[in-house]
């Protein structure tokens, strides 16, 4: 169970339409239920559904846990880079969601894990999201690490929030990046025109830090590396729209490109500390074909 204190930005809004659309995880139905059950009050009092907020309002939503999806062992094939008692890496294609949801109960990263791991995933995130450490969109390709113990996930967990985790992306953007390296350090939170969308904002946002490096231009776009310090939903994507040099065909914060399904970014390397042998481990993904063709498309100048 969790609870979030959300401030109306603009009056005129309704209760539930504010309330799903600044979770993400809740539909405008969904969250009617949880104001008719009393779990959403305005400023300390319940409201009805339709109840117009003020400028101001304070709303508090208690979100009860997640009722647990019966995640299915799937035979899918999947890319393991590498493996052990402890842990696996994986390299996710594009267009492949990571854990079952509505809307994606199965086909996931999760679901074929349950059947090439058979059982040995870590067990914190329970069945919805067995071993997941960390996650990359469904649309980003690349390299993710799944923790096979509850020992091992709390390690990797732990390095994630030290920022001692090494997470590299490479991505093709829009535009020409000046200086062509440095760092973009500028908060992150929901935005208050789509709440299903994130932004740079000042308002109810978390601290986020990517470093960035131009590898080559193309023309009127750049082949470009990054560097995550902190990892918040969308980082990369929202930052670089921020700059104003979108990832290439990010169809919610940039622009889609006919044929390319969603953003040209791609999770490069990893690098971590072993749970159990205490050493430092990296590994590097080649690129993937579609992220190939669109280099080679974009040097020929098409």
């Amino acid at each position: 169970m969790k609870s979030l204190i959300l401030e109306a930005e603009s009056a005129g809004e309704r209760l539930d339409r504010f309330v799903s659309d600044s979770c993400e995880e809740l539909t405008r139905s969904a969250a009617a239920s949880l104001i008719a059950d009393g779990a959403v009050l305005v400023n300390g009092e319940a409201k009805a559904k339709n109840y117009k907020l003020r400028q101001g309002d304070k709303v508090e939503v208690t979100i009860p846990d997640p009722t647990e999806l019966e995640a299915v062992a799937q035979d899918i094939p999947i890319d393991i880079v590498y493996q052990d008692d402890s842990l696996l890496v994986v390299n996710k294609p594009k267009g492949m969601v990571v854990h079952p949801a509505n809307g994606n109960p199965d086909g996931t990263l999760v679901n074929a894990l349950l059947f090439a791991c058979k059982g040995q995933l870590s067990s914190i995130n329970g069945v919805i999201r067995p071993g997941i450490v960390h996650r990359i969109d469904k649309n980003t390709s690349g390299l993710l690490i799944v923790a096979k113990t509850d020992a091992a996930h709390r390690h990797l967990a732990e390095q994630i929030k030290e920022h001692s985790f090494t997470r590299e992306y490479e991505a093709v953007c829009v535009g020409r990046f000046d200086p062509p390296e440095g760092t973009i350090d500028a908060p992150i939170g929901r935005s208050k025109y789509d709440r299903k969308k994130m932004c740079v904002t000042e308002t109810n946002s978390r601290h986020a830090v990517t470093h960035y490096e131009t590898l080559k231009t193309l023309g009127s776009y750049s082949y470009m590396r990054f560097r995550l310090e902190t990892g918040r939903t969308h980082q990369i994507r929202v930052h670089c729209a921020y700059k104003g040099h979108p990832v290439y065909g990010d169809d919610v914060y940039g622009k889609a490109v006919k044929g390319l399904q969603g953003q040209c970014l791609h999770a490069r390397k990893i690098g971590f500390i072993h749970p159990q042998t205490e050493e430092y481990m990296e590994f590097d993904s080649e690129l993937p074909d579609y992220f190939k063709k669109v280099l080679d498309r974009l040097e020929k100048g098409q």
